[in-house]
Order: structure tokens, then sequence, then C-alpha cells
């Protein structure tokens, strides 16, 4: 059972977006947005031009003056602040439209990575060039459009990547640092949850310790180390991060969205869930 987004994107055709796989538009400049928290299951990258601040996976990223983004739907996301944003574009389009699996595993998209990359004035003008040219097509009766933006999108993060090397966007201070970040990059490509047919497979730090070839008390040591939480409880977290988006944006039953997360019985899921959360699963759905 495919998940289904009932949230939108403002000034976007989402039905239209699905069947394309690709959306180009323009940004409208905005003051005082409100946040929006959303699971969507799109890419998206962008040109914006102003001050705004983003809460990207529980981390908080400014940005200032003119700036290329990359959000990866895997990764939860929302806007917190924009102030005195000018404007921009975007592009969306989803994990099957970019043939080239190299693109989507770019460091642009990882997790752990900034998604903020600066840009001057020259950078600035070819930058919106592209994105130009990008909107321009897009509206037009070109017959191979797709094609186009497909080569489009790699030129900006191939030009993303020479501006900011991935090299030296999370510089790994040490060892610890590094198993980190493969811990948390390992947690997040578990989701978001496709189907109970696929059940989430690493569900304790035991599983991940073993995935990662180390001991399990050295994971739990430097994930604590490094995040000031536990293993334990950074999965318990993404866990419950996705139960709470299945169950407000899906039709699975609960027992479904139990199964889906690797949980062998629903009465298991359902104390784990009220156990972190303070409410059981069907009364989360009420609210």
């Amino acid at each position: 059972m495919a998940y289904e987004e009932t949230a939108v994107i403002p000034g976007v055709n989402m039905q239209d977006l699905r069947l394309k796989g690709f959306r180009v538009h323009e940004l409208l400049p905005s003051v005082e947005t409100p946040e929006r928290q959303g699971r969507r299951d799109f890419y998206k990258m962008g040109l914006v031009n102003g001050d705004m601040t983003i809460n990207y996976g529980g981390q908080l990223v400014d940005i200032k003056g003119t700036a290329l983004f990359f959000v990866n739907p895997k990764i939860p996301h929302s806007l917190v602040r924009s102030i005195n944003r000018t404007g921009g574009y975007a592009c969306i389009f989803t994990e099957s439209f970019l043939l080239n699996r190299d693109l989507q595993d770019s460091p642009l998209f990882r997790v752990g990575d900034n998604p903020v990359v600066p840009l001057n004035t020259e950078q600035t003008a070819f930058m919106t060039g592209i994105f130009k040219k990008m909107l321009d097509v897009y509206n037009a009766d070109y017959p191979y459009k797709a094609d186009l933006i497909r080569n489009c999108i790699a030129l900006v993060i191939h030009e993303a990547l020479r501006i900011q090397p991935s090299g030296t966007i999370v510089p790994f201070k040490n060892s610890a640092t590094r198993l980190t970040h493969l811990f948390t990059d390992l947690l997040e490509r578990q989701f978001p949850i496709e189907g109970s047919n696929e059940p989430l497979q690493l569900r304790t730090a035991q599983d991940f310790a073993t995935h990662l070839a180390v001991h399990v008390n050295y994971l739990n040591r430097v994930v604590k180390e490094v995040t000031g939480k536990t293993t334990s409880a950074l999965i318990a977290t993404r866990i419950i991060a996705e139960a709470k988006a299945l169950l407000q944006h899906s039709e699975w039953s609960v027992a479904d969205i139990a199964y889906a997360l690797g949980f062998e019985y629903p009465a298991y899921f359902n104390n784990y869930f009220k156990r972190l959360t303070g409410s059981t699963p069907n009364s989360f759905r009420k609210v």
C-alpha cells in the first residue's frame, strides 16, 4: 500500500506533480510564513533570495542572501521563519524521475549534510539562468521537456558540489562523529515506510551495531558522546515520528502500521506508542 500525502504545497497541483514526476515553479515573496511541518515524498531543490530559517532533520539551518537548497523527503523538515524573502525558484521531483542513482545519492541529499549552498553574485546569475530555463521549458510544449529538465537538475547538483565540495560539507572531526553520521544515515534511509509488506528491519541498537560491524556498547557510547542522546532514544524518536505521520496522513489500519514498523503484534505497538507519547494510536489519530 503506497503512502498518500494529504498536505499540499502552496501553488502546486499535487496530482499533476505525481503524474509527471516533476514540477518547476516560481517562489512568491513571503513574510512571516507560518511553520509548515509535513511529510512529502518528493525531492526538492531551489534558488532562494532572502533571510529564512528551516528545521532540517532537527537542525536549524539559516539561509541569508542568495542560496541553493536541497531537500530529501526522508528527512523531516519545515520552514520555521521567513523574513524579507524576495522570491526565487523551486524544482520538485519524484525519486523515479531521476534516472541516475548517483544524483539521488548526492551528498547534497544525504542525511547529515548541509542542505544549503550560499552563492556569490556570479554564481547567482548562472543558477538563475538555469532555473529560468527550466521554468520556460516546463511551461512549453517541448516533447522532451522531462529529459531536458533532468539534465538541468544534474547541472545544478554538479555545480553546487563544485561550489561546495562534499568533503567540506560535513567534516568529521573524529571516528565517533563519522560512526554517528553513518548510524543516522542508516536510520533515516529506512523511511518513509511504503507498505507493511516490507517492515522495518533495523529497530534496536544491536541491529544497527551488527549492520555497521561494531560492538553495540561502542555504538551506544559514541552516539551518546556526539548527540547527547542514547541510540535507543534516537531510534524510538524516529519510529514514533513515522508512526505519527502514518496515523495522520494515511488510511492504514493501526495493525498495518504496527507491522510496517516491525512490531510482531499490534498490541506491542499500542503499548510502545502509549508509553512514548502518552496516548494510544487510535486516540492520536482522532485528534
